[in-house]
């Protein structure tokens, strides 16, 4: 068993083709990040990847639409999104494949 700290990863990813990460591989992104009111992401696509997002806690809006805990969201490849949280709380996503650089602002 090898023990590690969240926080010693970028923004929360623990798993991808990037590093630091746990595991290193093209096949999928793997992150859980804490976040605080008000904190928001500006809108976004990615052209290769799927990315699903769970709420764990906390309220959050994501193309005007407001989540909470044990919401399911399921972003396509072009499909856009902007990031709001309006109560604290965290989130845990998985994106696949692991592209880099495969974020566009919009």
């Amino acid at each position: 068993m090898t023990k590690h700290k969240l926080e010693n990863f970028t923004r929360g990813w623990v798993v991808g083709d990037f590093t630091p990460s746990i595991l290193q591989t093209k096949d999928f992104e793997f992150m859980v990040r804490y976040y605080v009111s008000g904190e928001t992401e500006e809108a976004h696509v990615h052209k290769v990847a799927d990315e699903i997002t769970v709420i764990i806690n906390g309220r959050f809006k994501m193309n005007q639409e407001e989540l909470q805990a044990g919401d399911v969201i399921h972003l396509k490849p072009g499909e856009s999104t902007d990031f709001t949280c309006i109560e604290d709380g965290a989130t845990a996503v998985i994106k696949t494949p692991s592209v880099i650089n495969d974020k566009y602002l919009i």
